[in-house]
């Protein structure tokens, strides 16, 4: 083949830097579709890395997680969700109520509106065609998530909620749990997607101000040594019982391996169980 012909891996780069600087996405970017995050994180998820979201318990993390696979899935990218406290069933009621802007107790007993219904019957047509793949956490762990990712056909997105899900009956901080955090990095390196990992982080009781440091992610240092992108999530609302704060949220970035760090603002709506950019909100 004649040199000049030859298309390196180089030219390929830089083929795509043009690209995405006349206004295309970046091809192993996949869009969280929370703006100020993307914007944080120059664009969004990117294919390869290991996203470790933190915070303490009920802060919203699985809603979070929950809402970033529906918002990725709406963009029609392959996104697999697997939950390690839930029966698919419960996930599909919690979409159902973050989509369709409904309380999880109005749907379980029928009490909604006829407004709300409206919504819910729109949200429900919605995710026929925009859904991701729900599941369990399987039982054979990482290794099982990788040959279900192999099965399915050009997956971008990960989610796993809950890293102790991934070894049941293990102490949290344990040898396992990095070795968990480890397989979950090489699974996002082989089969060139994002992995989302959700982790509760026991520590932030021990002291007054509660927003996660990178410090508090456990297992074994691992999140702090393999994760390409920690996500602190905290909810002042939670401990301080002052009105006009309570869905108030910051997601802080504490590790951003090819960008930088910062907080964006987001807000909670618990009734819901949903999550919206404060900067660009949903309309």
């Amino acid at each position: 083949m004649p040199r000049g012909a030859d298309i390196s891996p180089l030219s390929l780069l830089l083929g795509r830097v043009d690209a995405v600087a006349d206004g295309a996405t970046p091809t192993d970017t996949v869009p969280s579709g929370f703006p100020s995050l993307d914007k944080l994180l120059g664009g969004g998820l990117r294919r390869g890395d290991l996203i470790v979201l933190g915070g303490d318990v009920g802060s919203g993390k699985s809603a979070l997680a929950l809402a970033i696979a529906l918002r990725v899935a709406q963009q029609r990218r392959s996104t697999l969700f697997y939950s390690g406290e839930m029966i698919v069933e419960r996930i599909l009621e919690r979409a159902l109520a973050i989509e369709g802007r409904a309380r999880i107790d109005d749907l379980r007993c029928g009490t909604l509106d006829e407004a709300t219904r409206a919504g819910v019957g729109a949200a429900a047509i919605r995710l026929r065609d925009e859904l991701p793949v729900i599941e369990r956490v399987p039982a054979g762990g990482v290794a099982a998530i990788a040959e279900e990712v192999q099965a399915v056909r050009a997956v971008e997105l990960v989610v796993v909620d809950g890293l102790e899900a991934l070894l049941p009956g293990v102490r949290a901080g344990t040898e396992e749990e990095g070795v968990a955090v480890r397989a979950l990095k090489q699974l996002a390196l082989d089969a060139k997607v994002a992995v989302l990992l959700t982790t509760p982080l026991p520590r932030l009781a021990e002291r007054d101000d509660r927003r996660p440091l990178l410090d508090d992610f456990g297992a074994e240092g691992a999140v702090k040594e393999r994760a390409d992108v920690v996500l602190g999530l905290f909810r002042e609302g939670m401990y301080d019982g002052a009105r006009g704060i309570e869905g108030a949220t910051e997601l802080m970035v504490r590790k951003n391996r090819n960008g930088a760090t910062g907080y964006v603002d987001l807000y909670f709506y618990a009734q819901w169980m949903r999550f919206e950019d404060m900067l660009e909100p949903d309309r």
